[in-house]
């Protein structure tokens, strides 16, 4: 069952490459960029609801998702249905993370915390897109593990 393997190794390599991440966000202060950047949008579009964190709250909600993500593993490997859309929705969210990273470093004209691990999350990210369409595309035509 070697496609049901990868796609659960897809899964449980982007739930590390996060806990990378939001490693390196905690240690290169992401939130002195973050929370600025939130209550400038919110000057300008009150009712937009972005929130601002404390570090406390932040990194206590970030390995909250993480260990609820890493829980969701045995489901992947399993080739629970359910999985396939919220596989997509995960890495294409972690895609995202990682693109703007990248992009808001070039906007502010340095590198932006959470920037040295934001090639990981990509990788990742598209690791694990791809693992879940050949997974979803050999159980869609029977070709299943």
């Amino acid at each position: 069952m070697p496609g049901i393997r990868n796609y659960g190794r897809a899964w449980v390599a982007l739930c590390l490459a996060l806990a990378v991440h939001a490693t390196d966000e905690a240690l290169t202060d992401f939130l002195s960029v973050y929370n600025p950047i939130v209550l400038s949008v919110r000057q300008r579009l009150p009712s937009l609801p972005l929130p601002t964190f404390t570090f406390k709250i932040w990194l206590t909600g970030l390995v909250l998702s993480i260990i609820f993500l890493l829980l969701l593993s045995p489901f992947v490997f399993r080739g629970a249905w359910w999985m396939t859309p919220l596989s997509y929705f995960f890495g294409a969210i972690m895609l995202g993370n990682g693109l703007l990273h990248i992009a808001g470093s070039f906007y502010l004209g340095r590198l932006m915390p959470g920037v040295y691990s934001a090639p990981l999350l990509l990788a990742a990210s598209v690791y694990l897109l791809i693992q879940a369409t050949i997974y979803a595309t050999s159980n869609e035509y029977g070709l299943s593990d």
